[in-house]
């Protein structure tokens, strides 16, 4: 099923990173100014700032804020480590508190020489660790799975499956996953993992770019809507069904759209979402 045409910008959300030039007070300026609905923070961008005056000057200009992004990296040898990144992710769930983010993206890591079965159980282990500060906030945590090329040292969790066998074990609602396309768009069971993901109420996020061809780099040359091979609007179709109603979340990292003039790519952005996502 694919989905229909988008014909307005109500759901159309930006990562901060997309347009990483910008600082944050920019960023909300000219996204709003474009009728940008919503932004989803990452934490560079608020560095050094006050997460809740962020969060403010984000609703006062009449945007959402989506979700802080980003948290997890928990698998490591060192036991003292493992604790480490739980206490910083404790701090993280603050973070989006103050700044009124509904939940925060997990990249949950990974260990080059460590199992990939180990540090899914160190990742598993260090959100049970979390949850009882996330009820406390009321902050949800999205499980969010990488392109198996980043199975070495960025993320052991890489498929839908596998965030899905994961929410559904922990057996938390404050624990669900982000589809995002460019890590998702190759697997043949993809369909009706989101169907399942669906029936859970597991589908917290879905954010959008595409896959070019050639990459030049495999983390900082996304591609815009429309430049690449994946299937957007088939797999929006798909998320859709599944129940899902928040944002398209926008999100690019490119080394080469980073040194553009910012105000032309987030024009860009505007017409590619109206046309390819």
């Amino acid at each position: 099923m694919e989905a229909k045409p988008i014909t307005d910008l109500s759901k159309l959300c930006i990562h901060t990173i997309t347009t990483r030039p910008w600082c944050l007070d920019d960023a909300i300026g000219h996204y709003a100014a474009a009728g940008v609905a919503g932004i989803s923070v990452w934490r560079q961008a608020i560095e050094g700032l006050d997460p809740a005056r962020a969060g403010r000057r984000i609703r006062e200009a009449g945007m959402a804020v989506v979700s802080l992004v980003r948290g997890g990296f928990y698998p490591a040898t060192e036991k003292k480590d493992r604790q480490r990144a739980i206490d910083e992710n404790l701090r993280i769930i603050d973070e989006a508190a103050a700044l009124g983010a509904p939940h925060v993206v997990l990249v949950c890591g990974a260990v080059p020489g460590q199992s990939l079965e180990e540090s899914r159980k160190q990742i598993r282990e260090g959100i049970e660790a979390t949850l009882a500060h996330a009820a406390e906030t009321g902050i949800k945590l999205a499980i969010e799975p990488l392109h198996p090329m980043y199975a070495d040292s960025r993320s052991a969790v890489n498929t839908l499956g596998q965030a899905n066998d994961m929410a559904e074990a922990i057996d938390s609602p404050l624990v669900g996953v982000a589809v995002d396309v460019y890590h998702l768009w190759w697997d043949p069971d993809l369909e009706r993992q989101i169907r399942r993901c669906g029936r859970l109420g597991k589908i917290l996020a879905f954010h959008i770019c595409d896959w070019k061809t050639p990459t030049e780099d495999l983390l900082y040359d996304r591609g815009l809507m429309g430049e690449g091979c994946i299937p957007i609007r088939r797999i929006r179709g798909w998320v859709e069904a599944a129940g899902f109603a928040g944002f398209n979340e926008v999100e690019i990292f490119s080394t080469a759209r980073w040194t553009q003039d910012q105000q032309q790519w987030l024009q860009e952005i505007l017409r590619a979402y109206r046309e390819a996502s």
